[in-house]
């Protein structure tokens, strides 16, 4: 058996804030389902949906998306204005430039460049 994703799911305290923010990110429109779950389709990726949970974040997140990035400076900065929050700088190695963010709520993601 093969399964494919249909969608990446967060658990959050505020789904309409947060599906507002990511899709700002990333591109399509938000969806408000219901006061406890939100999402979006962004255009060329699997569906992001957040869902309303009564605890909050508590450790560094297990999994996190890395976001292509022609310019990480300029989408980081974007991200931040947003309502992102830079964790550290810039990084660069051997494979190319990343930034770790984190959201409104404090799932990190990366920006990464090629």
């Amino acid at each position: 058996m093969r399964a494919t994703v249909s969608e990446i799911v967060f658990d959050c305290a505020d789904p309409a804030a947060l599906v507002r923010f990511w899709a700002g990110l990333l591109g399509g429109d938000p969806v408000d389902r219901g006061p406890d779950w939100s999402y979006v389709e962004p255009p060329g990726f699997v569906r992001v949906a957040f869902q309303r949970v009564p605890e909050g974040k508590s450790a560094k997140n297990r999994l996190h998306l890395d976001l292509a990035a022609g310019d990480v400076e300029a989408a980081a900065a974007e991200a931040v204005r947003r309502g992102a929050e830079r964790v550290g700088g810039v990084v660069r190695d051997e494979q190319g430039p990343f930034q770790v963010l984190r959201d409104p709520e404090g799932n990190e993601f990366c920006f990464v460049g090629g």
